[in-house]
């Protein structure tokens, strides 16, 4: 565990070393994800993300996200939800941000090969974007492959793939490519620590992402 330490230790190092544009710049994500499971087949997933061009001076995003989660097999599941976010992307200038409403259906299917779990996600987004008079609607549709394996007795190490495909022209809108590991505290709250790679048609940028999960059970309380 101490090598580990070092390691990433080691690698937050290098990056924040890069040159200090927002491009070449390492950026941080730091995250809340909830489940919170209301019946065997029903669990409500929330989440929030604050999001900086550095580790917290810049603001780049705020991300607001709630979702109703069906489970029609215990490796198969949906979520149906929306979001609320506020962007600037003009880093350090003035400008009108970016606000967007969106809706958005997840097919979740997950699957095991021995100790190394995986999922597949397959997400469908309504975008509903202004900015200062100028109001737009998008659509993507976003492919995800994530891994998780065992390390110690309380860490997992997670490695992903996710892919972004504009819907309507059916072109290229981002590839991210992450990995971490993560802490279990106990049997509600984990945390978690990990890399992430953004590469789209015009940018690629990196991020460290740090995030609380919280998994509650209610079941009891409402039968």
């Amino acid at each position: 565990m101490q090598k580990l330490t070092y390691l990433l230790s080691f690698c937050f190092l290098c990056f924040n070393l890069q040159a200090q544009s927002p491009k070449n710049k390492l950026g941080t994500w730091y995250m809340y994800n909830g489940t919170h499971e209301v019946s065997k087949k029903i669990a409500l997933k929330t989440s929030v993300h604050f999001r900086y061009f550095d580790f917290g001076d810049t603001y780049q995003q705020e991300v607001y996200r709630t979702g109703l989660n069906y489970s029609f097999h215990k490796k198969i599941n949906t979520t149906l939800g929306g979001v609320y976010s506020v962007t600037d992307n003009t880093y350090k200038s003035a400008g009108f941000n970016l606000k967007e409403y969106r809706l958005y259906q997840d097919l979740n299917i997950k699957g095991s090969l021995k100790k190394l779990s995986l999922k597949h996600r397959v997400r469908l987004a309504q975008r509903f974007t202004k900015q200062n008079t100028t109001k737009k609607t998008k659509h993507r549709i976003r492919y995800g492959l994530f891994f998780k394996y065992p390390i110690f007795k309380k860490w997992k190490a997670y490695a992903f793939n996710e892919t972004f495909i504009k819907f309507a022209t059916k072109s290229f809108g981002q590839n991210r490519i992450g990995t971490g590991i993560i802490r279990k505290i106990n049997k509600n709250f984990k945390l978690k620590v990990g890399y992430l790679n953004i590469k789209s048609s015009t940018n690629t940028i990196n991020r460290l992402q740090l995030g609380i999960l919280v998994n509650t059970n209610h079941i009891k309380k409402i039968s």
